[in-house]
């Protein structure tokens, strides 16, 4: 496999209205669990639509991963022009620094939004041009925008074994209850190391 595509929920999606929620590490840790194992076996292309949400903190784990792995590539094909330019200015200067980090950015169409159309153009371009997805989504929690590019992901992987990962929030709560019980054990023993000191 040489280029997966990342996608999933929006950010609003998930009720996260900011850069500080705490449910975007896990996020990104549950991306990077996804990835990690790809990019050892030789993964050279990880490709998202930047859209505000999972595509961006895909973007933000990849940049990082590339300090490991100098080979990994990072792409952004966006809709249309712009995509950006109605977002919020502190959404926008992220936005951009994330671009700074990109190997490659296009649009599927060099004018700014004008339709659903442009969506779909990019939805096909994309899952043409890699050969797997992964992809958070979760359904059990209620339909949203991800819903559409999973029924033609999975469509392709029936067609031509077009590779499928998910993610979904259970995997992402876990990764949040590991990491709560590896706290409340450090935090178990820093205690019992004081109990045991003042029993001396």
């Amino acid at each position: 496999m040489k280029s997966i595509l990342v996608t999933g929920y929006r950010a609003h999606e998930l009720s996260i209205f900011d850069q500080k929620h705490k449910g975007i590490a896990y996020i990104k840790k549950a991306i990077e669990a996804k990835l990690a194992p790809l990019v050892e076996e030789g993964l050279e292309w990880v490709v998202t639509s930047g859209q505000y949400g999972v595509d961006l903190w895909a973007c933000e784990v990849v940049i990082d991963m590339k300090k490991r792995y100098p080979h990994l590539k990072l792409s952004i094909i966006a809709a249309y022009q712009n995509p950006e330019e109605k977002w919020k200015e502190d959404k926008q200067n992220y936005y951009r620094d994330i671009l700074r980090g990109v190997d490659y950015y296009g649009t599927v169409s060099n004018q700014p939004y004008s339709g659903t159309w442009q969506l779909s153009a990019r939805d096909d371009l994309l899952l043409r041009k890699t050969d797997g997805i992964i992809l958070f989504y979760d359904e059990d929690s209620g339909e949203a925008s991800p819903k559409f590019i999973k029924q033609r992901a999975l469509k392709r992987h029936e067609q031509d074994g077009y590779l499928y990962f998910s993610i979904t929030a259970e995997d992402v709560q876990g990764i949040a209850d590991d990491e709560q019980r590896n706290l409340d054990g450090i935090e178990d023993g820093l205690e019992d190391g004081i109990v045991d000191g003042l029993g001396e």
